[in-house]
């Protein structure tokens, strides 16, 4: 008797567990056909047709193309929910003025670099070149994991704009010259094409920056209207032509270590987009900046050694001496910047912090090794 008492309650059991367990089951159920109910809330099968502005002329290589590409995959991925139409600068609205045309809503979206915007948010520099500033690798450490993306949305989304990074030139060359440096006083009287912060710097060190468009530049070098530019590195400048009218080909490129560039989006139609669209943004944006960079590297080597090879350019490193000058002129210059904006000093503060710390790790992981590769 005693065993089937026990045998029923064992099966009393059993069955209130295996109700509790049909419950469960059931209420996992329902909040999972509740969470996919949402995300398909969350997701619409309504089309976003932007346009897209550059600051690069249309086709530009790499620069230009990664944006056509960029806007593709964004296209397939997004199972074509999101159409960007790409327009080159010039094309739709003058090149600098891509940022207003995004601003003012004119169009969705834009590529081109922050420090093109120093004249309206000074601190936009930090997050393309600071002269003297970080390499590549250390620049995007601190966009990701040292705070400058988020004062970088802080600073753009106050403006009605939402960015990201997406692209590195990574580091410049110095440039090209008619006239060969000894000293930091052959700097005196030369006309050069350096914008931004570099520009102020060279100003400074007793030379005149001067702003030309690209298109023009090839030309004001050739009938001497500028002696000297700076563009991107071996492959563009290879492609523009600077090796056939200058002789001296300068490096390292001290007025751009790094050139992150940017993408960015009209806040309020960012915002409009379903959240799985804007996440598309974000992570596509984040592969385009790594490709770009892999891609400036291959292309730089190739053609530095064309430039070498078809003719007879010099291609010297700047004299320790006007290294020396331009770092002191750079260290003035940011100084004035700092103390002319409230919110650069704030960038800067993130910015010079991390720089310090994670030189002292490139000092004995890549720095050290340069001399045994």
């Amino acid at each position: 008797m005693a065993k089937n008492n026990n045998r029923r309650d064992f099966i009393k059991n059993m069955t209130a567990l295996s109700g509790a367990a049909l419950s469960t089951s059931l209420i996992s159920s329902c909040a999972t056909s509740s969470k996919d109910q949402k995300i398909k809330e969350k997701k619409s099968d309504k089309v976003y047709n932007w346009r897209c502005v550059t600051v690069w002329p249309p086709n530009f290589p790499i620069l230009g193309e990664s944006v056509v590409n960029l806007a593709n995959e964004l296209r397939d991925l997004s199972n074509g929910r999101l159409n960007i139409k790409v327009y080159g600068g010039g094309e739709l609205v003058p090149a600098l003025e891509s940022f207003d045309a995004v601003q003012l809503g004119g169009a969705q979206m834009m590529h081109g670099a922050a420090y093109y915007w120093a004249g309206k948010i000074p601190a936009s520099i930090f997050f393309t070149a600071v002269p003297f500033g970080m390499s590549t690798r250390e620049h995007n450490a601190w966009l990701l994991y040292g705070g400058g993306n988020e004062l970088w949305k802080e600073l753009y989304n106050s403006i009605g704009l939402e960015p990201f990074p997406c692209g590195n030139t990574g580091t410049q060359m110095g440039g090209w010259f008619n006239k060969k440096l000894e000293t930091a006083e052959d700097l005196e009287g030369i006309k050069m094409r350096i914008p931004g912060l570099g520009g102020k710097v060279f100003t400074k060190a007793g030379g005149t920056s001067v702003t030309v468009p690209g298109g023009e530049i090839y030309t004001n070098l050739e009938r001497g209207v500028i002696d000297a530019t700076e563009w991107i590195g071996p492959y563009h400048d290879y492609l523009m032509g600077f090796h056939k009218i200058a002789k001296y080909y300068y490096y390292p490129g001290w007025h751009e270590p790094s050139a992150t560039l940017e993408l960015v989006c009209n806040k309020k139609a960012y915002d409009e987009l379903p959240e799985d669209l804007q996440e598309l943004i974000r992570s596509v944006s984040l592969k385009h900046n790594g490709i770009m960079m892999s891609e400036f590297e291959k292309y730089n080597a190739e053609y530095l050694e064309k430039i070498r090879a078809e003719n007879k350019n010099e291609i010297l490193p700047f004299p320790d001496d006007v290294m020396k000058s331009l770092k002191k002129y750079a260290d003035e210059s940011m100084e004035e910047l700092i103390q002319s904006d409230e919110f650069a000093q704030k960038v800067a503060q993130s910015f010079f912090d991390f720089k310090k710390k994670i030189k002292q790790w490139s000092i004995i992981s890549t720095d050290a090794m340069q001399p045994y590769l």
